[in-house]
């Protein structure tokens, strides 16, 4: 079972058996995360960040060192002054296409089409594979020249090539409401490409919750969705299956 928590834009607290996974944690306005290590019911905790923009990342995180097996952070992030108060020892950066391990979890990291990368984790016990994607996605913005749509579509179709075939329990992915009618291209396209078995959208703070208007998966294959809205919102996935 794959329990998840909501923090806020991208950002969510995983739980998978005894290991708690948070990403991109920069602000958590339930508390999630501390009543989380507070309850102290884990035996492993791990941060991400995929970039560094304000939205993702914040140095908050570190007042968990001490519970905190590792910091798993984006290569760009390394050039923050805030980071020169982590403690080397418990923190890791990752370039795109790179890859970290240790006996609890694989990380790839894949790139992205804004800043820093997108993550790729699997718990080795469970066999449970997550893909949290960051600022990737096809961003066509309404308005952009046709030149810059143009290269939008070329950077996000690249990086599909390299994810073509990806297989996950759960993809959190970008459905970014302020893109209006394009909200959701990108992640058309993921879903048919990779075998993700449920999907979360991110990135969408103060717009409605989006739903998979028909036909948006190919035919004969659909997969739940949860679009959380609200801190501290949580979902289960049960067997393919989300229990709220």
């Amino acid at each position: 079972m794959i329990e998840m928590t909501y923090l806020l834009n991208s950002g969510f607290l995983v739980r998978v058996g005894r290991t708690l996974l948070v990403f991109d944690d920069f602000k958590d306005p339930a508390g999630a995360v501390d009543a989380a290590v507070a309850a102290a019911d884990f035996d492993h905790l791990y941060f991400f960040a995929s970039h560094s923009h304000f939205d993702h990342f914040d140095a908050h995180i570190r007042r968990y060192e001490a519970q905190a097996d590792r910091y798993i952070l984006s290569d760009d992030i390394r050039c923050m002054k805030d980071c020169s108060a982590f403690n080397p020892q418990k923190l890791t950066f990752l370039k795109p296409y790179a890859s970290w391990q240790d006996d609890v979890l694989a990380v790839e990291s894949f790139d992205s089409t804004d800043l820093g990368t997108s993550f790729c984790v699997t718990l080795k016990e469970e066999g449970t594979t997550i893909f949290h994607a960051g600022d990737f996605n096809w961003w066509d913005w309404t308005g952009e020249p046709a030149e810059q749509r143009k290269l939008a579509e070329n950077a996000f179709r690249k990086q599909m090539k390299k994810l073509e075939g990806l297989e996950a329990d759960v993809a959190f992915f970008p459905v970014d409401g302020r893109m209006g009618p394009r909200l959701d291209k990108g992640a058309k396209v993921f879903c048919a490409e990779t075998e993700i078995r449920a999907l979360v959208t991110m990135h969408s703070i103060g717009y409605s919750a989006w739903q998979p208007p028909a036909g948006f998966f190919a035919p004969g294959r659909e997969i739940p969705v949860w679009s959380p809205r609200k801190s501290g919102e949580k979902n289960c996935l049960k067997d393919g299956r989300l229990l709220k």
